[in-house]
């Protein structure tokens, strides 16, 4: 199971702190984190199949990550939902509008959870909900549907 937790504005000297682990589909070609060569500004790791991530950081302090829902049901052929880390990362929208646009386009992906971080605002989107924005504290986002412990 994908783990993702975020802690923001709970130590002092830095406003974002995450711990997250990547453990589903091992066999899927992957490379460490590292900074990319065709957009010099981001770090993470890299799908080598789609060219997405997982979880990544550009420079300017934007951060992004998602996991998979649980979805047995999961139609062949949509696109790959690290790119959504990816785009994030790459343009310049906020995470409230990033998060409201990710939530309401995200048919054309499996079921995800997608936390965008723009430097001041921390935002959750699914496409089994909306965007929401998260407060100071901890927060946990794994393969399980929202609601679901």
């Amino acid at each position: 199971m994908c783990l993702i937790v975020v802690a923001l504005g709970v130590v002092p000297r830095y406003p974002l702190v995450v711990v997250a682990n990547r453990d589903e589909q091992h066999a899927r070609p992957a490379r460490p984190a590292a900074w990319w060569s065709d957009a010099p500004d981001v770090i993470g790791g890299r799908d080598l199949e789609a060219g997405g991530t997982w979880l990544a950081m550009d420079r300017r302090g934007r951060f992004a990550a998602v996991t998979n829902i649980r979805d047995p049901h999961r139609p062949i052929g949509l696109r790959s939902r690290g790119s959504l880390v990816a785009d994030f990362l790459f343009g310049a929208q906020s995470a409230e509008s990033y998060a409201a646009r990710a939530a309401a386009g995200g048919e054309a992906f499996g079921a995800f959870h997608l936390l965008v971080y723009d430097g001041r605002e921390l935002y959750a989107a699914s496409n089994r909900g909306t965007g929401v924005r998260l407060g100071p504290g901890t927060h946990a986002f794994s393969n399980a549907p929202p609601g679901v412990e």
